[in-house]
């Protein structure tokens, strides 16, 4: 089958509507199926960016061109797993000296507004964010909403001889560490969205931080990421918030046509009328495109 076949049921809820709205909804919902979410990773070496890529992702990695000419560009890679696709930008961390952060600022300012999210990785045991937490006030600004922090590393806190092989998680006396952690950057940051603790390493943590990126995420982005995580890590929880999303998402396609000026009211009364039944019957045809 191909996406023109997947695609009837929608037809079928839009039959009532003139062919050029509906064609028009049509064509932004199969956008959506293909929408290539944009994802920033950030934080200093030695943090362990790439570990948790490789934890998170099964898609198969191909290089993407640079896409800044300062002296330290950001480097993009494509992921893709059958027609789906995503990319990640692998953000350089700050606090190597005021010459290269001022040279950041400016990359992250033409940066930002072309990302999904960035997953802003913190080493567990690192106690020196002073310089993380001036550049996030002074260049994020009003795209705090985009940034989720990891904390990474869990299995390495301290006491970390205690840490529980057998269960693969922390032992009692690590997560009160951990939990003084994740309360000090919330002092310093002051996040948008909720933290994340994880271990690369071991795999804890990384169902809830998998559910807090679905949130975080715009409701565009939410299933085509899904589509790129490991099979271990779609559990239903997952796939039941990206077909929530994307029927979100399908919701916002319809109130966008109808909004639009030259739409004659008798015919946007009857695009708002059937938004019920384009977002439920995206829900219900969800694995068939994710």
């Amino acid at each position: 089958m191909n996406n023109s076949e997947g695609l009837k049921p929608f037809q079928q809820s839009l039959a009532g509507l003139p062919q050029w709205v509906s064609e028009r909804i049509l064509q932004q919902i199969n956008r959506l199926t293909h929408y290539e979410p944009v994802i920033g990773i950030m934080g200093k070496t030695g943090v362990g960016k790439s570990s948790l890529c490789n934890a998170l992702f099964a898609g198969d990695v191909s290089p993407v061109s640079d896409v800044s000419a300062c002296t330290r560009a950001p480097q993009r890679c494509r992921l893709r797993v059958g027609r789906h696709s995503m990319v990640l930008v692998d953000l350089p961390g700050v606090g190597e000296s005021e010459v290269r952060d001022r040279e950041y600022q400016a990359l992250y300012r033409r940066q930002l507004p072309q990302l999904d999210l960035v997953l802003w990785v913190i080493k567990a045991d690192d106690r020196a964010l002073s310089v993380d937490e001036r550049f996030y006030r002074e260049v994020i600004g009003s795209h705090r909403h985009k940034v989720l922090f990891v904390v990474n590393q869990v299995d390495k806190l301290e006491p970390c001889h205690e840490w529980d092989a057998t269960c693969g998680s922390p032992s009692s006396r690590q997560k009160i560490n951990l939990s003084r952690k994740l309360s000090d950057i919330r002092q310093l940051f002051t996040p948008s969205n909720p933290m994340c603790a994880v271990s690369a390493r071991t795999g804890w943590g990384l169902g809830s931080l998998v559910e807090t990126m679905m949130r975080s995420l715009p409701a565009r982005a939410s299933s085509p990421l899904s589509a790129q995580l490991h099979e271990t890590l779609r559990s239903e929880p997952v796939k039941s918030q990206a077909r929530d999303r994307f029927g979100e998402a399908a919701g916002e396609v319809v109130d966008a046509v109808a909004s639009l000026p030259f739409v004659p009211e008798p015919v946007k009364s009857l695009i708002r009328s059937v938004r019920d039944m384009v977002v439920s019957t995206v829900r219900a045809v969800w694995d068939f495109f994710f």
